[in-house]
This record gives C-alpha cells, structure tokens and sequence, in this order.
C-alpha cells in the first residue's frame, strides 16, 4: 500500500519540485498540498495522510505551531519537518512539538525516501547534520547544562521537554535501536536483522541508519567499535 503524503510548503516552486520527485517514487501518493499552517491543519483532517512533509516558516501558523496542534489531533500521522532552517531552536522546538524526523532541504530523494519509509514504520530520522545537534544536546543533558544560548528555544519549554527524559539514559538509542546495534556487534547484516527482530528489511535499515546517525559515526564498524569501547554492549 502507498504512503499517502500531504506537502505543506509556500515557495510554489519548491512545491511543484518535491511533488514531482515524490510522484516518481512508487511507494508515495502526494494526496494533497497545503501553504501555510493552518491549511495544514485542516488538511489534516480531511485527507488523513500518513505523513506530513512540513516547513517551518510557514504564514499564518509556523510549522512548528502546526505540528503540535495536527499531532495532539491525530497522533497517529507521522510528521517530517523538511526545511532550511538548522538552528538549535527550530530544532529542538520541532522535535518537542512531536516531530517524527527533521530533514534539511537539499535531501535527496534517496533520503527523503528512507525518511518517510522510517517513520511510517515508527523509527524517528534525523538529517545527519541534524543528529549531531541532538547528539550534543544529550551530552550536554548528561551533565546537567545547556548548550549556551539555548536555555529557552523559541519562547517554550522545549529544552526542559527534551532534557528531562535525556538525563535519565546512559546513550541516545532506543531500547530496539539497542538490540539491532547488538546484532550489528554480531556481525548481522540488514536482512539478517530483520530476520531475527522479525521487522521489515526497510525497517532495519532505518535502525541502523538513525543508530549510526546518533553515534555520529560513518559506518557500521564504527559503531561496533564505538559501543564495545563505550560498553553499550
């Protein structure tokens, strides 16, 4: 079955372009486009889409402000902020609002692709560039301070949303993150993964892709070395 994906963009160019790509992708549906937040909001709920790819600078209501209020409606559609914007606030504040996966513009759709395929199946994304802020946020949390100038992101509370649960963690990965880094320690590879999770081989592949991301590490190898040195495993 087709991932039905809802746009919400306000350059027209940028709009037709990601439609065009995705339309060529034979596991997406573009069922429908929005132009600013509140459109996105209502489309929401008419369409029903399985994902949103949302800007943040966004008329009307921002992106972020769209986000929070589509997912206390519908928690079960998953939204991918696509967007310019990689500062820690937008970044942050995105994430707190209930954000499944943050890409930056320029992606390609390869990524874009395995974005969506990832939070279809549950397992958050984040651009490379952008896991390595997420990153430094969690270390920063395991010693109990903030990045400076990032006391307040945007006026909320997303620090102390995002802090508080960090603290509590000894690394970044999930609990199922965790298990496929194990069998990645294993030597499995993709299929294997899958095979022995009982998961999609699209689903493993999200795994290891956002494990390597949260370690910031280039390849598998290195994220077996990295969890034996740091005793993850």
């Amino acid at each position: 079955m087709k991932t039905r994906v809802l746009i919400v963009e306000d350059h027209p160019m940028s709009l037709v372009g990601l439609k065009m790509l995705l339309e060529k992708n034979d596991s997406c549906d573009v069922v429908g486009e929005a132009t600013n937040g509140l459109d996105a909001v209502s489309q929401s709920s008419k369409l029903a889409p399985d994902v949103i790819l949302m800007d943040i600078g966004l008329p009307e209501m921002d992106g972020i402000e769209a986000t929070q209020q589509i997912k206390k409606e519908h928690p079960s559609i998953r939204i991918i902020m696509l967007t310019s914007k990689d500062n820690e606030r937008d970044v942050f504040a995105a994430l707190a609002a209930g954000a499944d996966a943050y890409c930056l513009k320029g992606v390609s759709i390869e990524a874009l692709s395995t974005a969506i395929e990832a939070v279809k199946e549950g397992t958050a994304w984040l651009d490379p560039g952008i896991a390595r802020i997420v990153l430094g946020r969690f270390q920063h949390a395991s010693t109990g301070h903030a990045p400076d100038g990032f006391n307040n992101p945007t006026g909320t509370n997303a620090a102390t949303t995002l802090v508080s649960p960090i603290a509590q963690i000894d690394t970044p990965l999930t609990a199922r993150e965790m298990e496929v880094l194990k069998l990645i320690v294993d030597g499995l590879s993709n299929p294997e993964i899958a095979e022995r999770l009982t998961i999609t081989k699209a689903t493993a592949k999200a795994h290891v892709h956002s494990i390597l991301q949260k370690l910031c590490v280039d390849d598998r190898t290195q994220a077996a070395v990295l969890a034996m040195r740091q005793g993850f495993v």
